[in-house]
Protein backbone atom coordinates (compact mmCIF):
# COMPACT_ATOMS: atom_id res chain seq x y z
CA UNK A 1 0.00 0.00 0.00
CA UNK A 2 1.45 3.32 -1.40
CA UNK A 3 1.80 5.99 1.58
CA UNK A 4 0.92 9.50 0.51
CA UNK A 5 2.62 12.30 1.40
CA UNK A 6 0.90 15.13 2.18
CA UNK A 7 2.08 18.09 1.06
CA UNK A 8 2.67 21.38 2.31
CA UNK A 9 0.70 24.90 1.47
CA UNK A 10 2.93 26.95 -0.56
CA UNK A 11 4.54 29.66 1.59
CA UNK A 12 2.40 32.99 1.05
CA UNK A 13 4.71 35.89 0.70
CA UNK A 14 3.86 38.61 3.58
CA UNK A 15 2.92 42.20 3.15
CA UNK A 16 5.90 43.83 4.85
CA UNK A 17 5.87 47.42 4.93
CA UNK A 18 9.67 47.38 6.40
CA UNK A 19 11.77 48.50 3.40
CA UNK A 20 15.80 48.25 2.95
CA UNK A 21 17.59 51.08 5.03
CA UNK A 22 15.14 51.64 7.72
CA UNK A 23 15.68 52.38 11.07
CA UNK A 24 14.20 49.84 13.23
CA UNK A 25 14.38 48.65 16.96
CA UNK A 26 13.76 45.05 17.79
CA UNK A 27 11.18 44.55 20.29
CA UNK A 28 11.32 40.73 20.99
CA UNK A 29 14.23 38.52 21.50
CA UNK A 30 17.58 37.98 22.75
CA UNK A 31 18.48 41.41 21.07
CA UNK A 32 15.58 43.05 22.38
CA UNK A 33 15.95 47.10 22.39
CA UNK A 34 18.21 47.45 19.91
CA UNK A 35 18.33 49.67 17.35
CA UNK A 36 19.88 48.71 13.39
CA UNK A 37 19.27 49.61 10.10
CA UNK A 38 17.76 47.06 7.44
CA UNK A 39 20.60 45.87 5.68
CA UNK A 40 17.69 43.18 3.46
CA UNK A 41 14.56 42.36 3.79
CA UNK A 42 13.37 38.19 2.45
CA UNK A 43 9.40 38.88 1.95
CA UNK A 44 9.33 35.19 0.85
CA UNK A 45 10.42 33.70 3.92
CA UNK A 46 9.01 37.26 6.48
CA UNK A 47 12.38 38.10 7.86
CA UNK A 48 14.55 41.08 7.55
CA UNK A 49 18.35 41.83 8.69
CA UNK A 50 19.26 44.16 10.78
CA UNK A 51 22.45 45.65 11.14
CA UNK A 52 24.16 44.79 14.13
CA UNK A 53 21.40 42.25 16.02
CA UNK A 54 21.11 38.48 15.98
CA UNK A 55 24.82 38.20 15.54
CA UNK A 56 25.99 34.91 15.05
CA UNK A 57 30.08 33.12 15.00
CA UNK A 58 30.08 30.87 11.36
CA UNK A 59 34.05 29.04 11.24
CA UNK A 60 35.69 29.57 7.76
CA UNK A 61 38.27 27.51 6.73
CA UNK A 62 41.24 29.09 5.32
CA UNK A 63 41.05 29.46 1.55
CA UNK A 64 44.75 30.93 -0.19
CA UNK A 65 42.89 31.12 -3.49
CA UNK A 66 39.45 33.04 -2.83
CA UNK A 67 41.57 35.40 -0.37
CA UNK A 68 39.63 33.89 2.66
CA UNK A 69 41.41 34.21 5.84
CA UNK A 70 40.33 31.47 8.52
CA UNK A 71 39.36 31.98 11.81
CA UNK A 72 36.01 33.39 13.46
CA UNK A 73 33.44 35.82 11.76
CA UNK A 74 30.72 37.37 13.22
CA UNK A 75 27.70 38.18 10.88
CA UNK A 76 24.32 39.05 11.60
CA UNK A 77 21.34 36.35 10.72
CA UNK A 78 17.53 37.41 10.14
CA UNK A 79 15.00 37.59 12.37
CA UNK A 80 11.26 38.01 12.08
CA UNK A 81 9.64 40.62 10.85
CA UNK A 82 6.89 40.98 13.71
CA UNK A 83 10.15 41.27 15.92
CA UNK A 84 10.93 44.51 14.75
CA UNK A 85 9.29 48.03 14.78
CA UNK A 86 10.14 51.02 11.95
CA UNK A 87 11.48 54.35 14.36
CA UNK A 88 10.22 57.50 13.35
CA UNK A 89 13.03 60.45 12.48
CA UNK A 90 12.50 61.42 16.34
CA UNK A 91 13.14 57.82 17.13
CA UNK A 92 9.98 56.81 18.53
CA UNK A 93 8.74 52.92 17.51
CA UNK A 94 5.76 53.23 15.49
CA UNK A 95 3.51 50.39 13.20
CA UNK A 96 3.60 51.52 9.46
CA UNK A 97 0.20 52.69 7.89
CA UNK A 98 -0.56 53.65 4.38
CA UNK A 99 -1.83 56.51 2.91
CA UNK A 100 -3.22 57.53 -0.44
CA UNK A 101 -2.90 60.44 -2.53
CA UNK A 102 -4.91 60.84 -5.78
CA UNK A 103 -3.10 63.76 -6.90
CA UNK A 104 -3.21 64.72 -10.46
CA UNK A 105 -5.67 61.37 -11.64
CA UNK A 106 -2.57 59.44 -10.54
CA UNK A 107 -2.73 57.44 -7.26
CA UNK A 108 0.19 57.30 -5.15
CA UNK A 109 1.12 55.00 -1.53
CA UNK A 110 2.90 56.08 1.06
CA UNK A 111 4.10 55.31 4.34
CA UNK A 112 3.18 57.16 7.84
CA UNK A 113 3.86 56.21 11.02
CA UNK A 114 0.75 55.38 12.75
CA UNK A 115 2.23 57.44 15.95
CA UNK A 116 2.93 60.49 14.90
CA UNK A 117 1.36 60.86 11.22
CA UNK A 118 4.63 61.57 9.79
CA UNK A 119 5.78 60.48 6.58
CA UNK A 120 8.11 57.88 6.18
CA UNK A 121 9.95 57.63 3.05
CA UNK A 122 12.45 59.94 2.29
CA UNK A 123 13.42 60.98 -0.93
Amino acid sequence: MAVRKRMRPEAVPATIRIKKNDMVRVIAGRDRGKTGRVLEVDRQRGRVLVEGVSMVKRHLRANPARQVKGGIAEKESAIHVSNVMVLTSGGVPTRVGMKIDTAGGKVRRSRVARKTGEALDRK
